[in-house]
């Protein structure tokens, strides 16, 4: 019985040493392995590993590209705009060993949050920097990209320690999701837009009503141009008609003088009598009833 005992304590212990000398890295983590609290080896392949059992620990890391939301911070632009920014960058661990040293430490936080706080100080002041020295208008649309790629690199530079060594991260892209002006500005920015438009309809107004000036007065140009002519060429065509009359009245009193005046005379009594209307002639004028007469005495 103490045998059988003692056997099931010897493979308890040996289960609890193989426990604890095993360990399994994911494909999408790395593993630093601590002895003491220092380490002394990075572990990258996925799969079981084994380390000393009590004296050595392991820690995981992720090794995939991370992102994380930078505070919303406000930056004075060149043209002396300040802008309310909120910004994002994505990031990886390249050197996991490098990355413990450089974050480690007794600040309450893990080591991951510890980088990610002093990676968004970083990120902070570069974007400060580097908006600081351009207009808003390039930040918001011309130069965005640049700028971004301006910030990128001067992040990856300020995360090298002294001496140029690594952090063990780098920074793989930094973006604006936001940059709006702070409440405070936005009806003035407004206001100011406003005014501008309303300037450039005014003018827009202004420049309809010459071109509308111009136009009525070269239409009036064209009509009255237009009139003198009709009436030049009316004019020419009842000149020629009144002659083409003339022409043909003495033409009939020379081929008969007295029938021209017989008809003249009746086109005449037919304009005086009409409508029933009265004709008073005094004794010397009675010559005009001549031929009202002699019709009178031939019927």
């Amino acid at each position: 019985m103490n045998k059988a005992s003692l056997a099931i304590a010897t493979l308890m212990i040996l289960l609890i040493v193989l426990a604890n000398a095993l360990y399994t890295v994911d494909q999408t983590q790395s593993a630093i392995v601590l002895q003491f609290g220092d380490p002394v080896k990075t572990q990258t392949e996925p799969g079981l590993h084994i380390k000393m059992p009590f004296i050595q620990n392991v820690i995981y890391l992720d090794n995939r590209l991370m992102e994380y939301d930078v505070a919303t911070t406000i930056v004075y632009t060149k043209d002396k705009k300040n802008m309310v920014v909120d910004a994002y960058v994505r990031w990886r661990i390249v050197d996991f060993l490098m990355f413990y040293k450089r974050f480690k430490g007794d600040s309450g936080f893990s080591i991951v949050e510890d980088a990610k706080r002093r990676l968004g100080d970083v990120i902070i002041g570069e974007l400060k920097s580097e908006l600081g020295q351009h207009n808003m208008s390039e930040i918001i649309s011309e130069s965005r990209n640049t700028i971004m790629q301006a910030v990128n690199e001067g992040s990856n530079h300020k995360l090298l320690a002294e001496g140029g060594e690594s952090s063990g991260l780098e920074v793989a892209d930094v973006r604006i999701k936001r940059a709006d002006l702070p409440p405070e500005n936005q009806r003035s920015v407004y206001e100011r837009m406003k005014a501008e438009r309303d300037q450039q309809a005014t003018k827009y107004r202004s420049e309809g009503k010459m071109d509308a000036q111009i136009i009525r007065a070269t239409a009036d140009r064209e009509r009255a141009e237009l009139l003198a002519k009709a009436n030049r060429a009316s004019e020419e065509i009842r000149g020629r008609a009144d002659a083409t009359a003339a022409a043909t009245y003495a033409e009939a009193y020379n081929l008969d003088p007295e029938f021209y005046a017989f008809t003249r005379s009746l086109e005449s009594y037919r304009a005086a009598f009409k409508d029933k209307s009265t004709l008073v002639l005094s004794p010397d004028q009675m010559d005009y009833l001549k031929y009202f007469g002699q019709e009178s005495s031939g019927k």
